[in-house]
């Protein structure tokens, strides 16, 4: 009898408990999110060398190079070997990527959602980016990364934010 009291409480316990860590919780979440927009902007900007500051050089990217559908392959190159050929790239490049989650326990976060990925302002690809983060003493950095590299068609069927393109007419 004693466990069907606990059980039958359990949902007004559960109900309780989120509205307690509600404001912690969404806190913590923007700051996440705030880090992921930074590294973002590192990617964007003109500085090369802006990047070096999101993320920690110890860590590793997985790409899922997806490209050609019938020879899908993971790479995988140490983040301090990144920093090092992308503070040699010229191009400008932008990467977009919308939050489908972001998960925190205390000083470890994941931010999962898709993303897109242009040079000279040309979409390249898409896919979905999987980015571990750590809660430093400068806040939160991109621990490791994992992510999805797909052709430009497949940006629909991933949920890329602005996927499909409306054809704009001038009677609109």
């Amino acid at each position: 009898m004693r466990g069907l009291l606990t059980l039958a409480a359990a949902p007004f316990l559960l109900g309780a408990t989120p509205a307690l860590e509600g404001d912690h919780q969404s806190e913590a979440e923007n700051a996440v999110k705030l880090a992921v927009n930074g590294f973002m902007n590192a990617i964007a900007s003109d500085d090369k060398t802006d990047i070096a500051g999101h993320m920690i050089p110890q860590a590793m990217i997985f790409v899922h190079n997806r490209m050609d559908p019938d020879n899908p392959r993971v790479d995988h190159l140490p983040v301090a070997m990144h920093l090092e050929n992308w503070a040699k790239r010229d191009a400008r490049y932008i990467e977009d990527m919308a939050f489908t989650s972001v998960l925190i326990d205390g000083d470890m976060a994941h931010a999962w959602g898709p993303y897109s990925f242009w040079v000279n302002y040309e979409l390249s690809h898409c896919g979905i980016n999987s980015l571990s983060l750590v809660r430093t003493v400068e806040g939160w950095k991109i621990a490791n990364t994992s992510f999805t590299m797909e052709r430009p068609s497949e940006c629909e069927r991933l949920g890329v934010p602005g996927f499909p393109v409306e054809e704009i007419r001038d009677d609109q």
